[in-house]
């Protein structure tokens, strides 16, 4: 049975305002998917129409105007990461953006969904509150400014209307007088809902003292909340060791956890002092940015896909490694299944259809993705490549599939192709990838078999082989 049966794709802002306020609290909005059809597997707000707006290319935008730093309901995790502006000026939040997921999550999923999804486990609300983000929330009639702090009333509630979309995030940039850093302990290095996260800003004055402190904490009561106890107790003082140590400690006084299925509240509340501890005295001298940012993995690389292409209607128009394809009945599928069902391309697996292990994965318009994560209709006009299409000489293997082949890096083959898949744009995008680039591109794509080593080992072996060649 189908997740959803309509599926509205627009293409220009009025025409979707138009449509979510017609269908209100009848249906949802979906962008990069990773939220939604997560939620609609598992039966989580249920919907029988979805209204599609990836196509409102006037929404992707991440730039500053008048020292603000604002992000359009497109921008993805990946936008975040990759803007200069934003690893300088908004680093928290960069931070956060490099926790969520893993790359072919981060291509997609976007700030805005993110923080509509209202989780208090979600990495970038707790960075945004610490930089006095706001909403901009819009519907055909006029639209309202709301304060982050107020946009929460729950777990995983809002007070965003039926009928409203939020268009916006807009913040101040950090000053030179503040320092950020965003912490997260999750129970893996990748593909890991928080335990908990923190956020913290200080802003500081005349002999390093701290005018004022930010510290935003997840996963520690219903919403995402501030450590106001020890905010206050921070300001005016120098950050010293034992100061450190005490504001760390009265942070509990803020924090309200449960028991969950992740951690016991117990756990919570002490590794909350442990970590605010750390990132505080961290904070006291200026740091040096982190190895990824010099050079951030994204696998995506620059797409030539801004030809006027028709809306969306009976068929799903879309070219699968080359070929055109052409799509009846498939408006209610993901990309995965109508590639195996409708493609007869097999090659992509589906594993835990949720976006976790990466054996899916494909590129849509030069994006490594989730493929059981993606709407087939966002596919319309788009191009695909599988594991079908990698090698683009059919005589002959992708340099990659041969190393996999040299370096034995295959057991039962499960997992391969989307392995595959994410190491080539990998090397499309960085030719010659450090162990440490090539740990973080394959770090969605999990196997069951083998130990890693000789998976990294073969990526690894094409960089040195071909350099700036491979394409």
């Amino acid at each position: 049975m189908p997740m959803w049966q309509t599926y509205l794709q627009p293409v220009q802002l009025e025409d979707a305002l138009d449509l979510i306020w017609e269908h209100r609290d009848r249906a949802r909005i979906i962008a990069g998917g990773t939220d939604v059809l997560v939620e609609l597997q598992r039966g989580v707000k249920p919907t029988t129409t979805l209204i599609d707006v990836s196509k409102l290319r006037e929404l992707k935008y991440v730039r500053e105007e008048h020292d603000e730093i604002v992000l359009g309901a497109l921008a993805t995790h990946n936008d975040v990461i990759m803007s200069e502006l934003c690893r300088r000026y908004a680093l928290p939040l960069a931070q956060a953006c490099w926790e969520v997921g893993a790359p072919p999550i981060r291509t997609r999923a976007t700030i805005a969904g993110n923080l509509v999804t209202a989780s208090p486990a979600n990495d970038t609300i707790a960075p945004l509150l610490a930089l006095n983000a706001r909403v901009i929330l819009t519907n055909p009639y006029g639209e309202r400014s709301v304060p982050l702090e107020q946009f929460y009333t729950g777990v995983r509630r809002t007070i965003l209307q039926p009928g409203e979309m939020l268009r916006e995030i807009r913040f101040p940039r950090m000053s030179e007088q503040q320092r950020g850093l965003f912490i997260k302990l999750g129970l893996r290095r990748a593909q890991a809902i928080s335990v908990i996260n923190l956020a913290l800003l200080l802003t500081l004055g005349d002999e390093e003292r701290v005018d004022e402190a930010q510290i935003t904490l997840g996963c520690l009561a219903p919403t995402i909340i501030h450590a106001r106890t020890s905010e206050a107790f921070l300001a005016g003082k120098q950050l010293t060791p034992e100061l450190c140590r005490e504001a760390a400690r009265l942070a509990a006084h803020d924090a309200s956890p449960i028991d969950d299925v992740r951690s016991s509240a117990t756990y919570r509340l002490r590794t909350l002092s442990t970590l605010l501890e750390d990132g505080l005295r961290r904070l006291a001298t200026p740091q040096e940015p982190a190895s990824w940012m010099r050079s951030p993995v994204s696998l995506e690389t620059p797409w030539n896909n801004e030809g006027r292409v028709a809306p969306l209607v009976e068929r799903i128009e879309t070219t699968v490694n080359g070929q055109a394809h052409q799509w009846s009945g498939a408006h209610q599928k993901t990309l995965l299944n109508v590639l195996r069902e409708d493609a007869g391309l097999t090659g992509t697996k589906e594993g835990c259809a949720e976006g976790e292990c990466g054996a899916c994965t494909v590129w849509l318009n030069g994006q490594a993705v989730m493929s059981c994560l993606v709407p087939a209709a966002q596919a319309h006009g788009a191009e695909v490549t599988t594991i079908e299409g990698l090698s683009s000489d059919e005589a002959h293997l992708h340099p990659l599939q041969q190393a996999f082949i040299d370096h034995a890096a295959v057991q039962c083959g499960y997992c391969i192709p989307g392995m595959l898949m994410s190491g080539a744009r990998l090397l499309a995008e960085y030719p010659q990838p450090s162990m440490e680039q090539i740990r973080a591109a394959l770090s969605g794509n999990i196997c069951r078999c083998t130990g890693y080593r000789k998976i990294w080992e073969a990526v690894q072996s094409v960089g040195e082989q071909q350099g700036g060649t491979l394409v």
